[in-house]
């Protein structure tokens, strides 16, 4: 079964750490140089389409905030996708509005398999190049209705993926998109107030001036945005089709109401930047006043800075993020090196949050989400007062499936796996480290009985 939503990226790691070590190679140094290098490749596109747009002003503003937006940096230095997938989205929103087509098809194929939202920024563009088609004539040079060149262009990664998929895993499509939606339970609003809350700080002002800022921002960024998006439909119809991406990936998000990981709301960021920048454009020319454009850009920029800290409490000693905090993998990574000495050959560990844990112990992992372990989808639904934040483990996961251990935040099982009288006489607690992440209590390590075996 195939675990993660990210197969083009899950390869490319796989090839440079094939060439770079293998098994031993620095897998966190080389996903920061693709990273690096891919947001690098992001502020270059920006600058770009704002000088297709004949807006350069607005695209360098963009690349410039995007450089430093701890959203685009703390996945870049975490080691995900997101900066890769950023790279290609904005690439092929390029191609597109450069007219070039094939390409820009090609880019949305290998964007699809890099990470499956991509389908939202894709379908505006699918509309208007329809609409463009229709409109054109095959007497007069135009492209036939039937675009052959760009669904080859797009279907070669695309399928390419689907066959390779389905001969690995049986199925090309992720597996953890299911088990997420069972997993995780949160109210009916949840992603709807996330994402107008990230939507109305996209330059972090309320570090700034409070949270009181937020309300501001609702109406002021989305007014700049209206008014440049609406300045540059004018001047070329078919820039819609970029600039509705941000508002379809909040109506698509806030609709299917999933859990908002941080990293989520990363990709509409770039063309929101640039549509502000652009609002700020219009407003300059319209006011006539030349200063406010190089006043509000400096004003952003410096809020964005407000977001970093120059030496983080934990983790590396170099200005970084505020938001990038790894406490948590910190924590698993010692829990890790303490195991490493007691783990058997052939232990199954059982935990929530599998990346840290699993790549430090190298052993056999039951993912109690679900994400690369299917069996664990059986036991989700469980009843919701058995949830304490928005993820628990089901005391019937752990009691049927007997792994060797077991390691959790303490709130994951507050409500189940603590109340369990087969779990507590079936494992003892070997480790607790005093930890309040999530509002738990600790790191609990549980290690089952021999005696039950």
């Amino acid at each position: 079964m195939f675990g993660t939503t990210t197969p083009l990226y899950t390869l490319l790691m796989a090839i440079v750490g094939a060439i770079s070590g293998g098994a031993t190679a620095p897998f966190p140094v080389i996903a920061l140089a693709v990273n690096s290098l891919a947001d690098a490749v992001t502020c270059g596109l920006l600058i770009l389409i704002g000088d297709a747009l004949r807006h350069r002003r607005a695209g360098i503003a963009a690349a410039l905030v995007w450089a430093i937006a701890p959203m685009s940096v703390t996945f870049a230095i975490g080691g995900m996708e997101t900066s890769v997938f950023v790279a290609l989205a904005t690439g092929t929103l390029y191609l597109y509005l450069t007219d070039r087509p094939v390409v820009a098809s090609l880019c949305a194929g290998l964007s699809l398999i890099t990470r499956p939202d991509a389908l939202i920024f894709m379908l505006p563009l699918g509309i208007d190049h329809a609409r463009r088609s229709l409109r054109r004539s095959p007497r007069a040079g135009g492209r036939t209705l039937f675009p052959v060149r760009e669904l080859i262009a797009f279907g070669a990664p695309v399928g390419a993926w689907g066959i390779a998929g389905t001969l690995m895993y049986g199925d090309p499509l992720p597996h953890s998109i299911a088990a997420k939606v069972q997993a995780y339970h949160l109210p009916s609003e949840a992603a709807l107030v996330r994402l107008m809350q990230h939507y109305a700080t996209p330059f972090l002002g309320h570090l700034t001036f409070g949270l009181s800022w937020i309300g501001v921002g609702l109406f002021l960024f989305p007014i700049l945005f209206g008014l440049g998006a609406l300045m540059v439909i004018r001047e070329r119809r078919e820039t819609w089709a970029i600039m509705v991406y941000p508002w379809i990936y909040f109506a698509a998000f806030a609709v299917a109401n999933p859990l908002i990981f941080r990293w989520y709301l990363v990709p509409p960021l770039p063309v929101y930047f640039l549509g502000i920048f652009l609002g700020v454009e219009r407003l300059t020319r319209d006011i006539k006043s030349p200063l406010i454009a190089p006043a509000m850009i400096v004003a952003a920029f410096a809020l964005t800075l407000h977001g970093w800290v120059l030496e983080p409490d934990h983790g590396p000693t170099r200005p970084a993020p505020t938001m990038a905090y790894i406490q948590l993998e910190e924590l698993y990574e010692g829990v890790a090196q303490e195991l490493l000495p007691e783990l058997a050959p052939g232990d199954t560990v059982a935990t929530g949050d599998i990346g840290a844990l699993g790549y430090f112990t190298n052993a056999r992992i039951l993912d109690t989400i679900g994400l690369i372990s299917p069996v664990s989808l059986e036991y989700y639904p469980i009843p919701a007062d058995e949830y304490v934040i928005n993820y628990a483990i089901p005391a019937r996961l752990i009691d049927e499936q007997r792994p060797d251990w077991l390691v959790m935040l303490e709130v994951y099982g507050r409500n189940t796996l603590l109340r369990d009288p087969q779990f507590l006489a079936s494992y003892r607690l070997t480790d607790e480290i005093p930890t309040d992440i999530y509002g738990s209590r600790a790191m609990l390590v549980f290690h089952r009985n021999s005696a039950d075996d």
